[in-house]
């Protein structure tokens, strides 16, 4: 049955700004023009296929996957179930990045970037950097490879588990978000993190399986000087720093995000 823009929001049993947006998305309007049109009668197949996008939503799937998208580091990029929901969180790691190159980091590697977005910020911001950006699923891969073109083309795409495909090559920053969950974490079974990839999340019994490899093996693909970025858990910046210390590196330190949650750590490489 034919119902009204303003009726069908109020019927989706979501709070009405995601309602909004879901259905602007659907419609392939701005919330703008469905607030001026709120009187105005959708057809039955559009109400069927936003009252199956709403279902959805109240099942707990993330709004990023319904819509295909998600913002990050003031740019659109396409999301899927293949990879992480991108967060503002680790914007600082792009923030650290950035300061690094302006200080004559040019080459830089992002290990395991899932949608892109890490690299695909760094390259846009910092052009005149060379960036690579590295994943173990062909299916992330070929979404990153799709907003890199759409936003920062020259972004080299590489399939390797970690530094695998990458024997020989040194860069001056490698950085990375890489699986740091403990496995038995009850967030897991909360929120979005239901719907997305587990091998994306979860880095062994303590978390930091992916973390001590990457802070291992990250020293022969560093030049003299280089530098390890990595994100982590709001627990792990100790135990982060002393897998760093055991592997000799200098310079360490720990980030705080914009919550005051220490979220990056790294080091120099000697």
């Amino acid at each position: 049955m034919p119902l009204a823009i303003r009726a069908l929001i109020q019927g989706s049993g979501l709070p009405a700004s995601e309602a909004r947006l879901l259905l602007a998305a659907q419609l392939g309007v701005d919330r703008a023009w469905l607030i001026a049109h709120a009187e105005e009668p959708l057809d039955d197949a559009r109400c069927a296929a936003a009252g199956e996008r709403f279902g959805r939503r109240r099942r707990g799937e993330p709004v990023a996957y319904l819509l295909g998208a998600r913002e990050f580091y003031g740019l659109d990029l396409a999301v899927t179930p293949d990879v992480l929901i991108p967060r503002p969180e680790t914007e600082l790691l792009v923030e650290l990045a950035l300061r690094l190159i302006d200080e004559g980091a040019r080459r830089v590697l992002d290990l395991g970037t899932g949608s892109g977005a890490i690299a695909v910020a760094v390259a846009r911001a910092a052009p005149q950097a060379e960036v690579w950006a590295t994943d173990a699923s062909a299916a992330a891969l070929a979404l990153a490879c799709a907003n890199a073109k759409r936003h920062a083309p020259h972004v080299r795409l590489e399939q390797s588990d970690w530094f695998a495909s990458l024997a020989g090559e040194r860069f001056d920053l490698i950085v990375a978000n890489p699986p740091y969950v403990e496995e038995d974490d009850p967030h897991l079974a909360e929120g979005d993190v239901r719907f997305e990839p587990r091998a994306a999340l979860v880095g062994g019994p303590d978390g930091l399986d992916c973390i001590r490899r990457i802070v291992r093996e990250a020293r022969s693909h560093l030049a003299p000087g280089g530098r390890l970025l990595f994100e982590h858990g709001h627990d792990q910046g100790a135990r982060c720093r002393a897998l760093l210390a055991a592997q000799g590196y200098a310079d360490i330190a720990t980030w705080p995000d914009l919550a005051g949650i220490p979220r990056v750590t790294g080091g120099r490489a000697p």
